[in-house]
């Protein structure tokens, strides 16, 4: 437009709320996610644990269809701490693949295209920018682990009574805690890997190593020293004792190794108390963090 002309005027839409504007990064995110028709079916796939889940907590309460099916009622899997442990466990090993694919391309992606300065030119601050990329796995995490999790909860409440639910109120914050936990440092820890390596294939494979190099190396030391603080290291033996803190099933006596050495004696191995887990996630989001904030800029100085 020619400034001669002075034709141009102040927008007068509606504007979006601040609080909301991290958003938009998600929305067309999840555009570019699903159009992937091989993701969309893995995406699925990760739900069918969930089915089986709702089937056996079904066919829990439901006499009739345990008799057709020509099943002991005393054979079913009981419906406890440990049931849901198991299965947020294994949504949280399909939410690690769901993040490895999505994950590593959302900053690597503007940064490889120096996009960072278009978007930080507007009223988008460094904070809604990080917070809009983390949502995009936040979200998607959500939708898969504790979010189902709850409901299935809930719907073992209903089919049980006002009584078991109340009971057993404190399973429901575990799996709210635990799901978001867990989402939350996926989305950290590949959206700082997505910052500091800029192709995807070699963030992809930074983001493997990261995950299970240490707990190969964590496991050496345990089997040598016969210890299990080697689990430290290890970012799944971490969440499956935080897990295990949060269901309330969680025992310091891991194993006990009996040594012949002419007289048979036994070695109780402890694993690492549960606030050593919980700090050494902290320091790992609290390093995602200061790296993000580091890599995270309106313009980069290349000498």
């Amino acid at each position: 437009m020619a400034v001669y002309e002075q034709t141009y005027k102040r927008y007068a839409g509606t504007l979006t709320p601040e609080w909301s504007r991290f958003l938009i990064i998600p929305r067309h995110a999840f555009r570019a996610v699903f159009k992937s028709k091989l993701f969309t079916a893995f995406f699925v796939i990760c739900f069918l644990p969930l089915l089986v889940e709702a089937i056996l907590i079904y066919l829990h309460h439901n006499i009739n269809a345990l008799a057709a099916m020509k099943i002991d009622a005393r054979e079913v899997i009981p419906i406890d701490a440990s049931f849901f442990q198991t299965f947020v466990n294994i949504q949280g090993g399909f939410a690690f693949f769901v993040a490895l694919l999505v994950g590593p391309p959302l900053v690597a992606r503007d940064l490889r295209n120096n996009a960072l300065p278009l978007y930080l030119c507007r009223p988008f601050s460094r904070t809604e920018y990080v917070v809009g990329k983390m949502s995009v796995i936040l979200i998607l995490l959500s939708a898969m682990t504790w979010v189902p999790q709850l409901l299935l909860f809930l719907f073992q409440s209903y089919l049980e009574g006002f009584t078991w639910f109340r009971t057993n109120l404190w399973m429901a914050s575990a799996i709210v805690i635990g799901g978001l936990v867990w989402a939350l440092l996926l989305a950290l820890i590949t959206q700082t890997i997505s910052a500091l390596v800029k192709w995807r294939v070699v963030a992809s494979g930074a983001l493997l190593a990261l995950f299970f190099i240490p707990s190969v190396f964590g496991e050496f030391i345990n089997v040598v020293f016969l210890t299990h603080w080697g689990n430290i290291i290890s970012l799944a033996a971490l969440m499956k004792n935080v897990s295990a803190g949060l269901f309330g099933t969680f025992d310091r006596v891991a194993e006990t190794i009996a040594v012949d050495e002419g007289i048979v004696r036994e070695i109780a191995v402890l694993e690492p108390p549960l606030w050593c887990s919980w700090a050494a996630l902290f320091l790992i989001c609290a390093v995602c963090l200061a790296l993000l904030s580091w890599r995270v800029k309106a313009y980069e100085v290349v000498r």
